[in-house]
């Protein structure tokens, strides 16, 4: 949040304009999931608070949704495909966990398990 907001601020002073970034489109990619803000002792709220949605700015934004693994589709490679899927169903929350333990249960297609560090090099 607090980034966006100095690019906001700077992209002002740079361009002499007072409108959102200066008044010019900016692209920001990647997975808002991975994003989220580290406060050191800080608490729920304060993570909250540090999130971009929390930001004057986030009304102005334009969220677009991937439809396409592009690393997966130019691979070909199915496994990994069915890699991709299994990781953004985790993801989403579509897999549930386990009302005990609160694990997830991953199917055993999704990792190799090895006995020994030679091993994982061969594989």
């Amino acid at each position: 949040r607090y980034a966006l907001e100095a690019l906001n601020h700077t992209l002002q002073d740079l361009r002499n304009n007072g409108k959102n970034m200066g008044g010019v489109v900016v692209l920001i990619a990647g997975d808002f999931r991975q994003t989220l803000p580290v406060i050191p002792k800080g608490t729920m709220a304060d993570e909250l608070k540090a999130c971009l949605k929390s930001s004057y700015l986030w009304r102005h934004v334009v969220p677009f949704k991937l439809s396409t693994n592009m690393r997966v589709h130019l691979q070909g490679d199915v496994s990994a495909g069915r890699f991709a899927e299994q990781l953004l169903a985790i993801g989403n929350g579509e897999i549930p966990a386990d009302p005990v333990s609160g694990l997830i249960n991953i199917s055993d297609n999704f990792c190799n398990i090895v006995e020994s560090v030679e091993e994982l090099k061969k594989n």
